[in-house]
């Protein structure tokens, strides 16, 4: 069957950067499915990975996470799916992406596709949605069941119109929070706005000068979707004694840890593979959470974040992707595939 991969580290718009492959037909067994993958998304992680050197092998990389599709066959411990069933997924770090004709997943991680939204709208959502989902409810100090424990409580966004940021001020709106985003430019600034979220202050000025202009100087948490070593100082300004803090953005070296530590900060990081990554006990919550996910967005509590699609699935469209994420300054999300 076809797949698109990579070979080597090169540049997007180099034509060698991801390209068309032919691989094995796979057949499901366990908790897997095999779904006809209709349409993908490309995230930031999808470009650190086509970018990575380690771990590559004398065959190309497929990457690729998001997707949405027809499952097709299932494997002998499958209770959840039968062939036919729509779906939307995340995928597995550890395994094949999803940029190919087919593609084995694990049930535990898959939902049923928003019944409201196309397969190429859909393939845009489980990512972002899972990761902000987690962040929220299970790093931060925050209620998904009961709202009214978080009604008063302040939560700063820093990098609010990206894929995550994105459903972040969504999920965290419909939970009851008081939302403040970061944006720099007019149209993100509106983004957000239009989003839900109640304030917006710009990331590129320094955040304690920047909340000199809000009713209140402090927040409960704060989501860091974006350069957490560069926002280490301004984080620690504006976040509240005994606050929280969670970020998906690795730090490097040279952060001073022990600044925190005088407002007893809790500090956790957020990675959407690690159910999947580890087995973990808990695996089957991505599909309760997508699931969920799928019905505030059908119910219109939620919208979807698309901004760009792409059509058809294939190397040249994925390598635009790829370039477009790349920029910096993508809005929302970019799919890739068909209706």
């Amino acid at each position: 069957m076809k797949a698109f991969g990579t070979h080597e580290v090169t540049d997007s718009s180099n034509s060698d950067s991801i390209v068309s492959i032919e691989i094995p037909n796979q057949e499901p067994t366990g908790h897997d499915l095999l779904v006809q993958v209709k349409a993908v998304s490309v995230n930031p992680v999808d470009t650190k990975v086509r970018n990575a050197r380690n771990g590559r092998t004398n065959g190309a990389r497929i990457v690729g996470y998001d997707a949405s599709g027809i499952v097709i066959a299932v494997g002998e411990k499958v209770t959840l799916f039968k062939p036919g069933d729509e779906v939307y997924y995340a995928g597995d770090i550890t395994r094949k992406g999803t940029n190919a004709e087919q593609h084995l997943v694990d049930e535990r991680i898959v939902a049923v596709k928003p019944k409201t939204l196309d397969y190429l709208t859909a393939a845009g959502m489980p990512l972002t949605s899972i990761t902000a989902y987690e962040a929220l409810f299970d790093r931060l100090p925050f209620s998904a069941e009961n709202h009214e424990e978080n009604v008063g409580r302040r939560l700063l966004i820093i990098n609010g119109a990206g894929g995550v940021g994105s459903i972040a001020i969504q999920l965290a709106k419909w939970a009851g929070l008081h939302v403040t985003a970061t944006a720099s430019r007019p149209e993100t600034v509106q983004w957000v706005k239009n989003l839900g979220a109640d304030e917006v202050i710009n990331h590129r000025k320094p955040f304690k000068e920047e909340f000199e202009k809000l009713p209140f100087d402090t927040v409960d948490a704060i989501l860091c979707l974006n350069n957490t070593k560069e926002h280490w100082q301004n984080m620690y300004d504006v976040i509240k004694p005994q606050g929280r803090i969670c970020s998906i953005v690795e730090i490097g070296e040279g952060i001073n840890l022990d600044l925190i530590k005088s407002k007893s900060i809790t500090f956790s990081w957020e990675s959407m593979f690690t159910r999947s990554m580890f087995e973990a006990e808990d695996m089957i919550e991505q599909h309760n959470l997508l699931t969920k996910v799928a019905e505030l967005l059908d119910s219109g509590v939620i919208k979807q974040t698309v901004t760009k699609k792409l059509t058809p699935l294939n190397a040249e469209n994925l390598r635009e992707a790829h370039r477009l994420v790349e920029s910096g300054r993508m809005i929302g999300k970019v799919v890739i595939g068909e209706n």
